[in-house]
């Protein structure tokens, strides 16, 4: 079976949900912008993915990377792809035109790459860092870097790499070891080792820029004391530099992509930003890296769930409870309303995440454009607060939905030939790299919600109450998400009034945290987009019907969950957490003794 780009469902959420037309031409960035030029665009995109890409996917997977003496050859017709993807221009979408950009909106790369994911999800992971290394650069590169690199990376003609782990430091960048020693030409020498690197050697270009965190000579010990520096493959008097990939990882899935272990010995590299504040400049790449993952969470979804829609539509078991009458064979099974369960609570969580992701999309195209500094601030925070949700919440959500599609399959989807697994396995990574699930729930509750007091929260509740109180359509979900939003709001004050004397207690409920604002934002993208098809019902009712019911069903059955989640946080206010448990007490006596 073929990848099919979900078009329709993209003009839903971008035209009918977000208006993202209309809005974009309030910013003289984006002033001719409109619908049939973002049609376009999609379009092309859809026939890029399913056509040059989806195609590569099996086969990437089964042949993988292969390491031979410090050079790693990528699958058969990787090279070849990326080559097509530079010519049609994709790797420029959203790059200022003066840096050899195209200059079109940021929410058109977020479909872009959910398609790219959906169709190959480790072919994608060679692009996949090159606009968040344009950003890292555009903000913080000095001119002659800026001169020298931008243009490449905005192209594509040199792919980039984001290096920050190290075996022994894991995800405390504090306990990262490389060291970068100046030189008189105001260049680094680098050395040092970094794992699971991305992109780290490959034949897809000629050269790649290595963006590495490292330590100067009179740096601060832990986070603080880290710089940021950029060292090529190839150095601009055309030399190899020294770097030089040891291996690359033997993993459960995204075979097709080569994650390299590096070693920088003696490599020359440059400044990035100001010593000291490398962290600060690295977390331009890692907050768009970090938005990447969550649309391969909702592509690789989107794309087991077509497959499993279609099995669905074929495979023939048993007289299901909603048909009067036996029929040779066996019904479909997408009769039977165990499986109508399992595609339709697929289809909620990744309709419901495609629009999370077109609003976030939006919101960065504002961030950077809106010509009110004040809005833009607001427009930068709303990303900064939604962002690990989109992360962590989606790649979950992304795992759970390609389970269930393996599930439609039953034993065929356990077998590799029916092709299912793969998407389960390829989807599993997600939820670990840029930040584990678990950091971005410490991160969003420690400094987005109590770091500023719930002024951001706040934020984003009023957003989701100025359309849960209007009852005139869907009245008893805009209910629902009006409970909910009060229970987040009440939640969130307990957790930081309880703080004071338990400091341990945020971190237990983290998790429960942001799920519970991921439910929230996705009722709230569901509200809207059930409200708007009741308007249109009569315009499609095929169409506008599905989304109706899809709407309703999300809140009987996926929206529900906020109850668990809220039990939870309730409990932990009320009873307190454990001090001890067996667990705890026996790593203590063992590091005791």
């Amino acid at each position: 079976m073929s990848y099919v780009p979900p078009l329709r469902d993209f003009a839903f959420v971008l035209d009918e949900i977000l208006q993202a037309p209309e809005v974009l031409r309030t910013l003289p960035a984006h002033a001719e912008f409109d619908s049939a030029l973002m049609t376009q665009v999609l379009e092309e995109a859809g026939r890029f993915a399913a056509g040059v890409v989806a195609p590569l996917n099996a086969s990437g997977d089964r042949e993988g990377c292969r390491f031979d003496e410090g050079a790693v050859h990528t699958p058969a017709g990787f090279a070849r792809a990326y080559a097509q993807f530079c010519e049609g221009g994709w790797p420029a979408l959203a790059c200022a035109p003066e840096h050899g950009g195209q200059g079109l909106p940021h929410v058109l790369d977020c479909a872009l790459y959910e398609m790219l994911s959906a169709a190959n999800h480790g072919w994608t992971m060679y692009p996949g860092l090159l606009h968040g290394a344009y950003a890292c650069l555009a903000a913080h590169g000095a001119p002659e870097l800026q001169a020298r690199y931008l243009e490449k990376i905005a192209s594509g003609q040199w792919l980039a790499t984001m290096c920050l782990t190290e075996a022994q430091a894991g995800s405390d960048l504090g306990q990262l070891r490389t060291r970068a020693l100046p030189q008189e030409d105001g260049s680094y020498r680098i050395s040092g080792d970094k794992i699971f690197i991305s992109g780290g050697e490959h034949d897809l270009t000629d050269n790649i820029v290595h963006l590495v965190l490292a330590r100067l000579p009179d740096a601060l010990p832990g986070s603080k004391g880290l710089s940021l520096l950029l060292a090529p493959r190839v150095l601009p008097d055309g030399s190899r530099n020294g770097v030089r990939c040891t291996g690359i990882e033997h993993k459960m899935g995204i075979h097709g992509s080569a994650t390299c272990s590096l070693r920088f010995e003696q490599a020359q590299g440059w400044l990035v930003g100001e010593p000291g504040r490398g962290l600060a400049a690295m977390f331009v790449m890692m907050n768009a890296a970090r938005l990447h993952v969550g649309a391969q969470g909702l592509g690789l979804a989107e794309a087991a769930w077509q497959r499993a829609s279609a099995y669905a539509g074929e495979r023939r078991q048993s007289r299901a409870p909603t048909r009067s009458t036996a029929v040779p064979g066996g019904d479909l099974i997408a009769h039977h309303p165990a499986v109508q369960k399992l595609l339709m609570e697929q289809r909620c969580r990744i309709e419901g995440a495609r629009m999370l992701t077109c609003w976030a999309g939006l919101l960065l195209d504002l961030a950077e454009h809106d010509p009110d500094a004040a809005l833009r601030r607001r427009h930068h925070e709303r990303l900064e607060f939604i962002t690990p949700v989109i992360k962590a919440f989606l790649t979950e959500q992304g795992f759970q939905c390609t389970s269930q599609a393996l599930q439609v399959f039953g034993g065929h989807g356990y077998v590799v030939e029916s092709g299912i697994e793969q998407y389960l396995r390829d989807a599993r990574i997600t939820m670990i790299y840029e930040g584990t699930n678990e950091i971005q729930g410490i991160d969003f509750l420690m400094r987005k919600v109590l770091g500023d007091e719930g002024r951001r929260l706040a934020d984003f509740l009023a957003l989701v109450r100025a359309d849960a109180n209007d009852d005139s359509l869907l009245g008893y979900e805009a209910k629902l998400l009006r409970e909910a939003v009060d229970k987040l709001e009440v939640l969130a004050r307990a957790i930081a009034a309880a703080a004071a004397h338990s400091p341990t207690l945020p971190y237990f409920v983290a998790d429960e945290m942001l799920r519970l604002t991921g439910h929230v934002a996705l009722g709230w993208m569901w509200l809207r987009a059930g409200r708007r098809a009741l308007s249109a019902l009569a315009s499609d009712p095929s169409y506008y019907g599905g989304k109706r019911d899809a709407a309703c069903y999300h809140f009987a059955f996926v929206f529900a969950q906020v109850r668990q989640l809220c039990g939870i946080i309730e409990g932990c206010l009320a009873n307190g957490l454990p001090l001890s448990s067996p667990d705890l007490d026996h790593h203590a006596a063992q590091e005791a003794g």
